[in-house]
C-alpha cells in the first residue's frame, strides 16, 4: 500500500473518532452535566451516582472498536485545547470501551503539560499506576521533565527525580532523560553542575550519586546544550575535556567538528552530512549546502527526507523557486515522500494566494496532514498581504481536519479581522480564545469603544459558520 494511502485511511478512523465524540457531545442539552475535568472528581468504574453515567452514549458508539493508536492520534488533534483532550480522553475510556494504554496516558499528560496543569497531570499518573494493563515508563517521565523544565521549574524537575524510586525508574536511561532536558531547554548551567562539580554526590541531597557521567552521550548532551546558547567556547571545553578523561567520541560527537572526523578515519553518516549541510548552508549560502550534498552521494551516503527539506528550504529562503522544485524531483525519484516540513519550505518563498492553496489542498489530497504550524504560517502570510478571504478559507480547513487552533492560529485570524475593520468579530474569537484558556487576558485594545470606555459584552460572544458565510459575502 502506498504511503499516501496509509496515511488516507488513518486520518479517516481519526476523523471518524472526532465525528462521534462531537456528536456524543452535541446529542445532550449544554445544561446537562458532563465530566469532570479535576483530577479530585474523577468518576469512578464502581461509582453507579457519577456525573459520567447520567449520559450514556448510544449503543452504536459503544460497538466501534477503535484502538489506543486511533485515540492517539485523535487526541494530537486536541493537543491545543487541554479541556477538551480530557474530557475526549475520559469518554473514550468510559463510553466506547477504549483501554487506554501508557502510550496514551502520556500523551495526554504531555497535554496537560504544556499548560502548565501539572495537579491533573500527576492525578492522571496515579491512575496509570493502578491500571494493571499499563504502568509509567521512561517516556511518562520524559515527557514530565520536558514540561517542568520548559517551564524553568527546574527544582521542581529535581524533586521529581529523587521520587523515581517509587516507579522503579531511577536509573541511568532516567538520568541520561533528565540531563537532555536541562540541556535542551537552555538549562546546560544546572546540568553541567549536577554532572561535573566536585563533590556532587553530596549535592542535591544526594539524588544524583552514583550516575555515571563519563559517558559520550552524556558529554553530547552538554556539548549540544552550548551550541544552542551559542556559546562556543564552553562547547570546545568539553570536546578537549573528552580527550583528556578518555571519553570516546561518537558520530554525533564528530558532526560538531567534521574535519577532525575525516581525519580520523570515520566515514560521515546521514546525520552527520545533515548537520554539516544545515550548518553550510547558514554560514556560506545554499550552493555550499548543494556542494556538501554532492559529495555526500559520491561517498555513497544515501539522503534522507531531513537532508532534501533542509536543502529545499535553503533554496526557499533564497528565492530560487525553481531549481527548489527541480530538488523535489530529485527527492521524489530517490524514494524520499516529502512531508508536511517539505510543503511548508515552498509555502514559505511562494508569492500568489491561489498558487499557495492550491499546492495546499495538493498536499492534503496525498494525505500529509498539515501541522498546526502550518496554518499559522498561511494565515499570517495571507494578513499580511491584505487578503482575508484566504485566510477564513485556511481557518475552516483547519476545523475540517479536526485541529484545535492555539493561541497562534488564533492572533493570526483576529490580526487579519483587525485588518479589515471587522471588530465585532475579532471580538468573538478573541473572547473564545479567553474562555478556552489559552489566552491569560483578553486585548485591552479590543474591548474598548472609541470614547475610552469599555465594550460592554453579550450574550452571544461565538462564532459560526454563518459568521463565515455572511462575510464571504462582503468580501
Amino acid at each position: 500500500m502506498p504511503p499516501f494511502m496509509f496515511s488516507r485511511n488513518r486520518a479517516f478512523r481519526c476523523s471518524s473518532l472526532l465525528r462521534r465524540f462531537e456528536a456524543y457531545n452535541h446529542a445532550f442539552d449544554d445544561a446537562s452535566p458532563r465530566f469532570s475535568l479535576k483530577p479530585s472528581s474523577y468518576p469512578s468504574r464502581n461509582s453507579p451516582s457519577s456525573d459520567l453515567f447520567q449520559n450514556p452514549t448510544p449503543m452504536e458508539f459503544r460497538r466501534s472498536n477503535f484502538e489506543p493508536s486511533t485515540v492517539l492520534e485523535t487526541l494530537n488533534c486536541y493537543c491545543n485545547d487541554w479541556k477538551r483532550a480530557l474530557e475526549f480522553f475520559n469518554w473514550a475510556e468510559s463510553q466506547i470501551g477504549c483501554l487506554h494504554n501508557t502510550e496514551t496516558y502520556n500523551r495526554m499528560i504531555d497535554i496537560l503539560g504544556k499548560f502548565f496543569e501539572f495537579d491533573i497531570a500527576w492525578s492522571l499518573i496515579g491512575r496509570l499506576r493502578k491500571d494493571p494493563s499499563s504502568v509509567p515508563n521512561h517516556t511518562t517521565f520524559r515527557v514530565l521533565f520536558k514540561r517542568y523544565v520548559s517551564a524553568h521549574l527546574v527544582n521542581e524537575a529535581i524533586d521529581i527525580f529523587g521520587r523515581l524510586d517509587e516507579y522503579n525508574l531511577k536509573d541511568e536511561i532516567t538520568f541520561s532523560i533528565f540531563i537532555d532536558a536541562l540541556c535542551e531547554y537552555g538549562h546546560v548551567t544546572d546540568a553541567e553542575e549536577i554532572c561535573f562539580q566536585k563533590n556532587r554526590g553530596n549535592e542535591y541531597n544526594g539524588v544524583f550519586a552514583g550516575f555515571n557521567v563519563e559517558t559520550t552521550k552524556i558529554y553530547n548532551m552538554v556539548m549540544r546544550g552550548w551550541l544552542k546558547t551559542e556559546w562556543w567556547s564552553k562547547c570546545r571545553h568539553y570536546w578537549h575535556e573528552m580527550d583528556k578523561r578518555g571519553v570516546k567520541k561518537d558520530l554525533f560527537s564528530y558532526t560538531i567538528y567534521m574535519d577532525e572526523m575525516k581525519n580520523k578515519g570515520i566515514q560521515p553518516d546521514v546525520v552527520a552530512y545533515n548537520t554539516v549541510i544545515r550548518a553550510a548552508g547558514k554560514l556560506e549560502g545554499a550552493d555550499m549546502s548543494v556542494r556538501v550534498y554532492r559529495d555526500m552521494i559520491e561517498q555513497g551516503c544515501n539522503p534522507s527526507v531531513v537532508t532534501f527539506n533542509t536543502i529545499l528550504k535553503l533554496l526557499s529562503e533564497n528565492g530560487r523557486y525553481r531549481e527548489a522544485r527541480r530538488m523535489l524531483g530529485v527527492m521524489t525519484r530517490r524514494g524520499c515522500e516529502p512531508n508536511v516540513m517539505t510543503y511548508n519550505c515552498f509555502f514559505s518563498c511562494l508569492e500568489k494566494p491561489q498558487e499557495i492553496l492550491k499546492l495546499f489542498d495538493q498536499m492534503i489530497e496525498w494525505g500529509i496532514r498539515p501541522r498546526i504550524d502550518t496554518y499559522v504560517m498561511l494565515m499570517r502570510k495571507f494578513g499580511r498581504w491584505g487578503f482575508l478571504r484566504p485566510v477564513i478559507t485556511v481557518w475552516r480547513k483547519m476545523e475540517e481536519m479536526g485541529e484545535s487552533p492555539d493561541e497562534f492560529a488564533y492572533n493570526a485570524l483576529i490580526d487579519a479581522l483587525i485588518q479589515k475593520g471587522l471588530v465585532n468579530m475579532a471580538r468573538k474569537y478573541d473572547q473564545e480564545m479567553y474562555d478556552k484558556g489559552i489566552s491569560a487576558k483578553r486585548r485591552a485594545h479590543l474591548w474598548e469603544n472609541v470614547d475610552g470606555e469599555p465594550f460592554i459584552t453579550t450574550d452571544d460572544m461565538t462564532c459560526n459558520d454563518e459568521d463565515f458565510k455572511a462575510l464571504e459575502r462582503l468580501l
